[in-house]
């Protein structure tokens, strides 16, 4: 007979920071002046909790896994057996039974009053007695009744890792408030590999009262996947790649998948001074629907400017190109202040106000409140950019510059910023040009603060120089994998290291993962195999609807000997696995991006001769030779706010439904890139699919998805559009003082560095003395570290003493390349740089020995090794 339900705790509690037993390690993350106050709770708790007479599961019609689902069964202290109390953070709270019951006499009930951050939940006990076991690869329905005054209401999930011990996992659902009693049911995710048991319970994280009872969870009996191939047993194993017989018309290097389908492909001059100097710039819109290109008129030079998609659809444009390095070098290159929005309906560019520094290379990054944060870039002087600029959602403009906070920092060029959980940024070390700032290679701004913390880790900083950096599926994992790079002052051969940090951790750093599969290199002569750490730069990283990344393309130097691999990495196991390679070379200037049809394009190369590669790639991954494909049959429209419930009708079971974030790249970068899980509710039919939008706006910013399902063989279906979040900038902002936040990354091990001195600009190129270097060094956001010597190149790492802007030739030659100008122009022609006149600044690589003022002209070569003479004209 079940005893009396005991009251509720008798006292209020109010503990800032107190943390669930057993689980310092992962969501419940707080700052170490917290645990102190915590500590004796957390004794009481874990006593407790060691005392727990486990009773026998309870009845119920389905194979239910929860014990003691209706608490119905006392424990050794005031909490039902197999039940603890958990939470975080700075409130009042009451957790413990009550007699407001669905059935039996008990139920449970939270309360908080006076939230200023955190969470508060009944869970099931992370211990082997009380947690249930589960499958890997399994799935399970979980089911609970609930009242609740606020809809601050969340199934939170936690799973034990047999390596790592009890993790944060998953928020499943964001339950409405409901007066009275209300189910919820809502499928797990596919469980991951290395898990053995999981935990769950109800998360009240806003001022209120939940009561919740007869908790349920019951395995899937999911399809078994039944293998098929419709290709060639390779083109199943590998993918295959098309070259389309329709070249791209512009020579484009920011590439934009619009909402109606289309891509939106940005060249201006294209990197061509010949083009600027005729003011000739352009854009294209491809439609994969017929395969035709619209050249679309450009009013502005926006060779490596800055993008990102606003909340309703549209693409801003951010700076650009306001000249090119002077034959003197008296400059390098010039950003402008100028902006744009593209409009998909129109086609057409619109003027916005002027941000308040030149930004040639910048970062643009959405919010969860829909305003847009750009860093870094050279200015109109060709000195580097420490202005922040935001874009105002709400006024549809750039702020000016009192209303942004400043660290007056420069991050480098296009840096690659994420947007965490928490609103902070990430700067995963990511970049193009030069060497990794600042500070260990990757940190945490925190805007609102204005701070920045650096994270440990990222190895060989700077070298990730044209790296790709990619959150990895699903956005609420919160990890990110960055790959290769080299860096273009120093030209090495490019690395194969990986690197993979989870911001989940309360003071996350990078750690090593698995290197980078290698291909064929064109060192010239045509593909050989890649040796020793031989990797790539300039490499795309693509999100998949599969919930894998793609990695293609790149070149083992700077704008030179293109690499032809491309793999697919598995963020359940961190691994990658070959496919099939590009046909076409990717280097300098290329991109490669999802389309809604589950297929990925390539564009570009640019390589050091000035050249260009029109063609156009399409690969089909592996996942579309393997039968046919799930269809989305019906959806609840098309527009979905946060926390919300929307229907789907599919024509079949499926296991995965997520949201993917249109690409929006250029120069391996776009940090905005992101795949979002739908937890799902599936009704016993298997076809007609309730998905659980995230409630936390910094998840999902604000914009237009591709809602992509996923069956249990791995095939997805084709996306269907949906436009996520209001675009009312109040509505934004509501959304985000609701959001479940978790405290993650709370308790990093680095000091924070507040603002610097003001300065205008960071000093960058041949411009930059010992002096400015040493002055720049600490306000760069470098903290203590060594600072470098001053820069001796251009940010491009083309020594522009020789040729137009659109020649590369390299300020630092490989190290295999002997350095007599025979050997040099040797390499140089074999990649297609013939003779270049000098430009007047000298001749720095001394490649014009008989002083005729052509470098590599043929008296150069007989004045140092007249055999090489012949040997040169036979190529």
């Amino acid at each position: 007979m079940s005893a009396p339900p005991a009251p509720p705790v008798s006292a209020v509690l109010r503990i800032p920071g107190a943390a669930p037993p057993g689980a310092a390690h992962r969501t419940h993350r707080v700052r170490r002046v917290r645990r102190a106050l915590a500590a004796p709770l957390l004794i009481a708790l874990v006593a407790a909790s060691a005392l727990l007479a486990v009773p026998p599961r309870e009845a119920a019609a389905e194979p239910n896994l929860v014990t003691n689902p209706g608490f119905e069964t006392p424990g050794a202290g005031d909490m039902p057996a197999c039940w603890s109390r958990a939470g975080w953070g700075d409130h009042d709270f009451t957790i413990g039974p009550t007699g407001d019951a669905h059935s039996g006499t008990t139920a449970m009930e939270v309360t908080l009053a006076n939230r200023e951050s955190g969470d508060r939940k009944a869970l099931i006990t992370e211990s082997t007695e009380c947690a249930p076991t589960v499958a890997e690869g399994a799935q399970y329905d979980l089911s609970v009744y609930y009242k609740a005054t606020t809809p601050s209401v969340a199934i939170t999930l936690f799973r034990h890792d047999t390596d790592l011990g009890w993790q944060y996992w998953t928020d499943v659902s964001t339950l409405p408030a409901a007066a009275d009693w209300e189910q919820a049911l809502v499928r797990t995710p596919v469980v991951p590999p290395g898990t053995d048991r999981i935990s769950w319970g109800v998360s009240l994280f806003g001022d209120g009262t939940l009561v919740t009872d007869d908790y349920a969870m019951v395995p899937v009996e999911a399809p078994a996947p039944d293998p098929v191939c419709t290709g060639t047993a390779q083109e199943c194993a590998e993918g295959a790649w098309d070259v389309l017989p329709v070249d791209n018309p512009v020579r484009s290097m920011h590439s934009v998948v619009l909402h109606n389908g289309k891509v939106l492909l940005i060249a201006g001059s294209g990197n061509d001074e010949d083009m600027f100097a005729a003011g000739t710039f352009t854009s294209a819109v491809y439609d994969p629907a017929d395969g035709s290109y619209t050249v679309i008129p450009t009013p502005v030079d926006m060779f490596c400017a800055g993008h990102v998609q606003l909340a309703d659809g549209r693409v801003l444009v951010m700076s650009g190109n306001r000249a090119y390095p002077a034959p003197d070098g008296s400059h390098d290159y010039q950003g402008f202040r100028d902006s744009y929005i593209f409009d998909p309906d129109t086609e057409t560019y619109i003027r916005t106000n002027d941000m308040n520094d030149g930004h040639w290379y910048p970062s643009a990054t959405i919010l969860g409140n829909g305003d847009v944060l750009s860093f870094g870039g050279l200015r109109e002087d060709s000195t580097g950019s420490v202005t922040a600029e935001r874009w105002s959602h709400e006024h549809e403009e750039w702020l000016p510059l009192h209303r942004v906070n400043q660290t007056w920092s420069f991050w480098g060029l296009y840096p690659a910023m994420i947007l965490m959980q928490d609103g902070r940024l990430f700067y995963s070390g990511s970049h193009v040009f030069g060497d990794g700032l600042p500070g260990t290679g990757a940190s945490i701004h925190d805007h609102d603060a204005n701070t920045i913390t650096d994270v440990p880790g990222l190895r060989a900083k700077d070298e990730r120089d044209q790296s790709a950096s990619v959150l990895l599926p699903p956005a609420q994992d919160q990890r990110v994998l960055t790959i290769g790079g080299g860096n273009i002052n120093t030209n090495p051969e490019a690395n194969r290291l990986t690197d993979i940090i989870d911001l989940k951790e309360p003071s996350p750093g990078y750690r090593p993962g698995p290197p980078l599969p290698q291909g064929t290199v064109d060192l010239g002569a045509g593909p050989v195999p890649q040796t020793g750490d031989q990797g790539k730069m300039y490499v795309s990283a693509v999100l998949l609807p599969d919930g894998t990344v793609l990695e293609t393309g790149g070149a083992l130097h700077n704008r030179a000997d293109p690499v032809f691999s491309a793999s697919v990495f598995d963020p359940t196991t961190d691994t990658f696995t070959p496919v099939a390679a590009d046909p076409e070379a990717r280097g300098y200037h290329s991109s490669a991006f999802l389309l809604p049809d589950g297929r990925v394009m390539a564009t570009g190369d640019n390589p050091g001769d000035g050249s260009w590669n029109h063609k156009v790639s399409v690969y089909s991954p592996p996942y579309l030779f393997q039968g046919d494909r799930p269809e989305i049959v019906s959806v609840d429209g098309n527009e979905w706010e946060y926390g919300e419930t929307r229907a789907i009708t599919v024509d079949r079971p499926i296991t995965r439904a997520a949201l993917i974030r249109p690409a929006a790249v250029t120069h391996s970068s776009d940090p905005n890139q992101r795949f979002v899980d739908l937890p799902m509710t599936v009704a016993p039919n298997g076809t007609d699919i309730d998905l659980h939008v995230t409630g936390n706006p910094n998840l999902a910013p604000p914009g237009w998805y591709m809602l992509f399902t996923v069956d249990a063989n791995g095939v997805p279906s084709e996306a269907e559009w949906v436009r996520v979040g209001e675009t009312d900038a109040q509505a934004l902002a509501a959304a985000l003082e609701a959001a479940h936040v978790h405290d993650f990354a709370d308790d990093l091990d680095a000091e924070p560095r507040g603002p610097e001195p003001y300065r205008e600009s960071a000093p960058v190129g041949p411009a930059a003395d010992a002096a400015d270097a040493e002055r720049a060094g600490p306000a760069d956001g470098a903290g203590d570290r060594e600072v470098p010597e001053s820069p001796t190149v251009g940010v491009t790492g083309c020594e522009r003493a020789y040729g137009d802007a659109g020649v590369c030739v390299p300020a630092v030659f490989p190290e295999s390349v002997p350095p007599t100008p025979a050997e040099r122009c040797s390499w140089l022609r074999e990649r297609g740089i013939e003779e270049q006149p000098l430009n007047g600044g000298g001749d720095p690589l001394g490649l014009d020995p008989d002083g005729d003022g052509v470098a590599c002209g043929a008296g150069d070569l007989r004045v140092s090794h007249p055999r090489d003479h012949l040997h040169l004209h036979r190529h």
